[in-house]
């Protein structure tokens, strides 16, 4: 299969698949309702993906786990966490992480 008609091929499949995952609770009835346990479980979503995807940008390095104290991303997340444990400060966070980060980074 080319190259481009595997692009457009790929890409309409995972048209379809979004379409359809998504629409999909426009498309039921209104009298189905999910149990309360699955919509308080949904709303801990966003946070799973977005920690499964950092966590994954954090531990890892070419595939394979890394976790060292040269890791210089694993001590700017562990500052982030620590400060906005402490002040719940979104900017914050960020300021002291980016500065964890860029000081190590510098530093070697």
């Amino acid at each position: 299969m080319g190259s481009l008609a595997y692009l457009l091929a790929a890409t309409a499949g995972l048209t379809v698949v979004t379409v359809a995952t998504r629409s999909s609770f426009f498309m039921l009835p209104a009298r189905i309702d999910l149990p309360a346990r699955v919509e308080r479980a949904l709303r801990y979503a966003p946070a799973c993906a977005l920690t499964a995807i950092i966590c994954q940008g954090v531990f890892a390095r070419d595939h394979q786990p890394y976790v060292s104290v040269h890791n210089n991303e694993m001590w700017a997340v562990l500052a982030a966490a620590v400060v906005f444990a402490k002040t719940r400060n979104m900017i914050a966070m960020m300021t002291v992480g980016m500065a964890v980060f860029t000081a190590l980074r510098l530093s070697l």
